[in-house]
């Protein structure tokens, strides 16, 4: 019986511009593979945003094997930069070019063809899921939660769940994530009273408070870090004026700020304390502090045991290297997953994505396919 080859599944899927929130062509075809391997397959839709459900096996079966990923990518770049098609998938020294290589269609072409080979070759006695979502670059809001909306509906449930994101910084099988830090940013805008430069005592000058805000913000140690998190990071990202004449105090100012929480923080309590410090600078400086907020993720953790024991054992048996279980990095669609099922992460090398001349080595894809086999085949051998 012939073996589905992920590195060619890989490559047909970077050839679909599939650019956050387009399909590109990358849907459907994961959709025909996977029927024609004998996926029941449900297009779950949800306003631009293209989605993918499939299950092999029996609805609502008690041993339920997720996987989940996205096919979206994030826009070239400065497309002149590229030194190989970005769309191309052309091979060079071993590495295989494309926006979306590392992040993740090769993550997504690996779990999909160690699925269609092992149901083929071993169907086991339980079902695999598998939830692919054209919406994680993007807002993400219609994407991953409109698969676990539908899943929800229709009684359909993992067990438990593998994101396949790019996990390990520079080798294979160095790490894979248990959790994932929170994700909060917010807007404030400082309004003062205008006035000429050479009086400032007539006017109200909106830059010395925010000034003295975004010190305080920045200035302020969150925490030290816990158990299985580093310090929680505030960092200012921008702050706008505005203002190009320079005897004019300006009425308003602009800044913005990002959070990276660990679990000794809620969304709600940052905010809270955002409200506060900007309260108490609005009183030191007699003006108005605006501020707005959007959590884009809580922090979670899926404390080790045995989803992640089951998946470090397969790739230590593969690659010779045990994984760190970290929580490190940016945010992923395992925090909406773990509302659902224990999740972890495993991928691929993530060096070079979101870069100009994004790439993947061609024999880590292969790999990654033959960690994702083994890990189905330990789950479903065990009673």
């Amino acid at each position: 019986m012939p073996q589905t080859d992920p590195a060619r599944l890989t490559a047909d899927l970077i050839r679909c511009p599939s650019v956050t929130p387009e399909e590109g062509g990358a849907l459907v075809l994961l959709e025909k593979l996977l029927s024609a391997a004998g996926f029941d397959c449900t297009r779950t839709d949800r306003g631009e945003v293209s989605n993918l459900f499939a299950r092999w096996g029996a609805k609502g079966h008690a041993k339920t094997f997720g996987f989940n990923g996205h096919t979206d990518v994030v826009p070239l770049g400065d497309e002149a930069a590229w030194t190989m098609p970005p769309f191309g998938a052309e091979e060079k020294d071993g590495f295989m070019y494309g926006r979306g290589a590392t992040d993740m269609k090769s993550g997504v072409a690996a779990f999909a063809a160690a699925a269609v080979d092992f149901v083929k070759e071993t169907p086991p006695d339980g079902a695999i899921i598998l939830t692919i979502t054209g919406d994680e670059e993007g807002d993400a809001e219609d994407g991953t939660t409109a698969l676990l909306d539908y899943m929800d509906r229709e009684g359909e449930k993992m067990s438990v769940c593998l994101v396949g994101e790019p996990t390990c910084p520079d080798e294979m099988g160095e790490m894979i994530k248990i959790g994932r830090r929170g994700s909060l940013t917010a807007w404030f805008t400082v309004t003062g009273v205008q006035g000429h430069s050479a009086y400032p005592h007539r006017a109200n000058n909106p830059l010395n408070a925010m000034a003295r805000l975004m010190d305080r913000l920045a200035s302020h140690e969150l925490d030290q870090g816990t158990e299985h998190f580093d310090a929680s990071t505030l960092a200012v990202v921008t702050i706008d004026t505005g203002n190009t004449a320079t005897n004019v105090i300006p009425a308003q100012s602009r800044a913005t700020v990002n959070i990276r929480f660990n679990d000794a923080h809620t969304g709600a309590s940052l905010t809270e304390w955002l409200q506060d410090e900007a309260d108490k600078v609005a009183a030191e400086f007699g003006l108005e502090i605006a501020v707005q907020v959007k959590i884009s993720g809580e922090s979670f953790i899926t404390p080790p045991g045995p989803l992640s024991d089951l998946v470090a054992e397969a790739v230590e048996a593969e690659t010779g290297r045990k994984p760190e279980l970290s929580t490190t990095g940016g945010t992923s669609d395992a925090r909406f997953v773990k509302d659902h099922c224990p999740v972890v992460e495993f991928g691929l090398v993530g060096k070079t994505m979101h870069q100009v001349d994004e790439r993947v080595e061609v024999a880590q894809i292969r790999q990654l396919k033959a960690i994702y086999t083994r890990i189905l085949q330990d789950y479903f051998a065990k009673v």
